[in-house]
């Protein structure tokens, strides 16, 4: 492109105001505006009116490359030369824009018309003697851009730069732990933070709770004779005569004894038999009778030398009869388990009455009051019974504080602590009772605390002291000044970015600088 001419390329859909910008930068020179080959841009006359209005401030002449017919159109009624390629705009001789043909109203000529006044404002008339020599029209106009440049320059220098402050403030863990009095004395009605005494009242509530257990006694109802049959074999030649009650027993350990229950007769003849019903005898009764086949081999009495005896079959039924009943130790061990029930109930009937600051010390939870006819159990030792329940009535005691009251004299001790200008972020306080202790009268208890404090940013004093002042001593106060974390230095972001590089200054105006904080 020849020397002089600037190209500027067209985007799709860009307006006016973007080209007048973009014209900024061409002051004085020859400016082809090229339209996009794809689309088109600024089709209404009034967009090219507001470029050509721009170009002849700037004392820069315009030519357009389009095929754009409502472009071509509109050019061609602003006397702006148009052409379908960029070459053919640097063959060609380019127009000059449209200048002003219209008057103020101020200058109209009045009723009767004179020719010579006429002439110093007609559109395309200039009277030689008004008109200057060139030098000084260029002078002039030089100065009126010189002026209005300053003015844009000053105003630009006010208003344009901004600056975001991005910082960490100090953040610190505090911690406290007191060790707190309680004393339920009615007559102590005042917190005593000082000395870290709280004021507390003593509660009574009437419980009743029924509890039951398994019995662990046992009580015995006799043992179950086991029974049988059993196969007498003759051993003579003879019949012989069984008679009910015959002795048999095992020969292996201990003799378990078993009697027939009936008379029988054995046939005559080696080897004849017959088979006879038994039980067991007394101290074999119960679940010992209970013996397998085979067992049973050995006749007592006059007998034993004339017959044989076996068991073919297992003797049954045997067994030994005890129930569950209750016991002394019963009776206790419900007793234990009954005073704990009873201060868990009334721990709970508590909370409902106590205020929403108030808490219970549970320590300090006793029977003060129990009656004997309070006391019911559904059964005395030795009754027999699989589970034993009882019901019981008491009077429970306790002392309730007020935990906002304990949790000012934590606070007070560890608001002591926070370094100057600096606060506690209220959502990161907590509380924490320990132990309790007994001293006399007294109750003691530990109550501990914990928060974080953070640096108080002065967003108006900072913006108000920094304001014109160069980047780096703005760094320097941020550092030096402002409670900020450690390990950690303040961002400082100047917009536009040549006004950093310029003139490496913040703003002017406070209300430029923004501050940000970050964790």
């Amino acid at each position: 492109m020849p020397e002089g001419r600037e190209l500027i390329q067209i985007e799709a859909n860009e307006d006016a105001n973007s080209v007048r910008d973009r014209l900024a930068f061409h002051r004085g020179k020859r400016v082809l505006l090229v339209w996009p080959e794809e689309g088109t841009a600024l089709t209404r006359k009034l967009d090219l009116v507001l470029i050509q209005r721009e170009a002849m401030r700037r004392a820069i002449r315009l030519a357009i490359v389009t095929h754009d017919p409502q472009v071509i159109h509109h050019a061609k009624e602003l006397n702006i030369s148009t052409f379908e390629t960029i070459g053919a705009s640097e063959r060609a001789r380019w127009k000059r824009g449209r200048s002003k043909v219209f008057t103020s109203r101020f200058d109209r000529p009045g009723e009767e018309i004179d020719r010579e006044a006429l002439e110093g404002i007609a559109s395309r008339t200039r009277s030689r003697r008004r008109m200057l020599p060139p030098f000084q029209v260029l002078l002039i106009r030089l100065g009126i851009i010189a002026i209005i440049a300053l003015i844009i320059g000053a105003i630009s220098y006010v208003l344009v730069p901004s600056a975001t402050i991005r910082l960490t403030p100090a953040r610190q863990i505090i911690e406290a732990s007191v060790q707190i009095t309680v004393n339920p004395d009615p007559a102590f009605t005042d917190i005593d933070v000082e000395n870290a005494i709280l004021p507390a009242s003593r509660i009574r509530v009437e419980v009743e709770q029924t509890a039951t257990i398994p019995t662990t006694g046992q009580q015995n109802l006799g043992s179950v004779q086991a029974l049988g049959e059993v196969l007498f074999i003759n051993q003579t030649g003879g019949t012989v005569e069984i008679p009910a009650g015959t002795t048999v027993s095992t020969s292996a350990g201990t003799p378990i004894l078993f009697r027939t229950t009936v008379d029988a007769t054995l046939p005559g003849g080696v080897g004849q038999e017959v088979e006879v019903p038994i039980e067991a005898m007394g101290a074999s009764a119960g679940e010992v009778g209970n013996v397998e086949a085979n067992m049973i081999n050995t006749v007592i009495g006059p007998l034993e030398e004339q017959v044989d005896v076996i068991n073919i079959n297992p003797t049954h039924n045997g067994e030994s009869r005890t129930v569950q009943a209750v016991s002394t130790a019963d009776h206790q061990v419900l007793e234990l388990q009954m005073s704990q029930l009873l201060q868990e109930r009334a721990y709970e009937a508590l909370q409902n009455e106590i205020g929403a600051n108030q808490y219970v010390i549970l320590e300090t939870l006793q029977i003060v009051e129990e009656r004997p006819e309070w006391t019911i159990f559904s059964a005395q030792p030795g009754e027999i019974a699989d589970t034993l329940t009882l019901t019981k009535r008491a009077i429970v005691e306790a002392v309730v504080v007020d935990t906002q009251l304990g949790q000012q004299i934590v606070f007070a001790q560890m608001a002591n602590q926070i370094p100057r200008g600096r606060s506690f972020l209220p959502e990161t306080i907590t509380y924490q009772r320990g132990d309790v202790s007994f001293a006399g009268e007294l109750i003691l208890f530990t109550m501990s605390g914990r928060g974080e404090v953070i640096g108080q940013i002065r967003t108006e004093q900072i913006q108000s002291d920094i304001a014109g002042m160069s980047y780096d001593d703005a760094m320097s106060y941020l550092i030096e000044r402002v409670d900020i974390a450690e390990d950690t230095t303040p961002e400082i972001i100047i917009s536009p970015a040549w006004f950093k590089e310029w003139f490496n200054q913040m703003p002017i105006l406070p209300n430029r600088i923004q501050i940000e904080e970050v964790p």
